[in-house]
């Protein structure tokens, strides 16, 4: 029997070219204003997840754990793309972001930091591509918690998810680097826990 042709999907749509964009469960907004800026920062940092993906081995650990983040910022992109009056329509875990969302985060963090011994000092980044690559989406991802004061999101778990994860990006990215981080002071040295460093300080633990 011959199979049956699909109509073609339409790439565009010619309904920004106006210069907005639709949100979820209708209304248009600016494409420069905040929740999209929002989302294009959160956007990035999913691709640049992915990129450190693929650096990845397929099927390892590693690599079900970045799908399993890179999937969770669609969650969080789709409570950003709403307006606060359809709020009530979202759903905790697949359109809204939820407080076990970010639990699992901190879990996954504990759990890994138990497995090494974490440097006590700022990093230079590029021991290795995947690591590198972990860094690099580690600071798309403070970019994009850092416009999150300027979205209407009372109440919600955006920011304290992208915190939560750009700390478990620095993990990972320091969990990949094996035994021995290259410190912005000295030699690569295997160095022990000690207390976290400041906010977006390049490759120090964030805070």
């Amino acid at each position: 029997m011959r199979a049956l042709a699909s109509a073609p999907v339409a790439i565009y749509t010619r309904k920004g070219d106006d210069g907005t964009t639709g949100l979820l469960f209708g209304g248009r907004v600016g494409k420069d204003s905040p929740p999209i800026a929002l989302n294009g920062a959160v956007d990035e940092a999913q691709a640049s997840l992915g990129s450190a993906r693929a650096e990845a081995e397929p099927g390892s650990e590693l690599d079900e754990l970045l799908s399993g983040l890179e999937g969770d910022l669609y969650v969080l992109m789709a409570e950003v793309a709403t307006a606060p009056e359809n709020r009530r329509k979202l759903v905790a875990g697949t359109t809204l972001v939820s407080a076990e969302m970010v639990t699992a985060l901190e879990r996954r963090i504990d759990e890994l930091m138990a497995r090494f011994e974490m440097p006590t000092a700022f990093v230079i980044p590029g021991q290795n591509r995947l690591s590198a690559a972990l860094d690099v989406a580690r600071t798309v991802v403070r970019r994009a918690e850092r416009l999150v004061g300027s979205v209407d999101l009372d109440g919600s778990q955006v920011g304290r998810y992208l915190n939560r994860l750009s700390d478990l990006v620095w993990v990972l990215a320091r969990w990949q680097e094996g035994d021995a981080h290259l410190l912005a002071r000295g030699s690569g040295v295997r160095s022990g826990r000690g207390s976290r460093c400041g906010d977006d300080r390049g490759s120090a633990a964030p805070a």
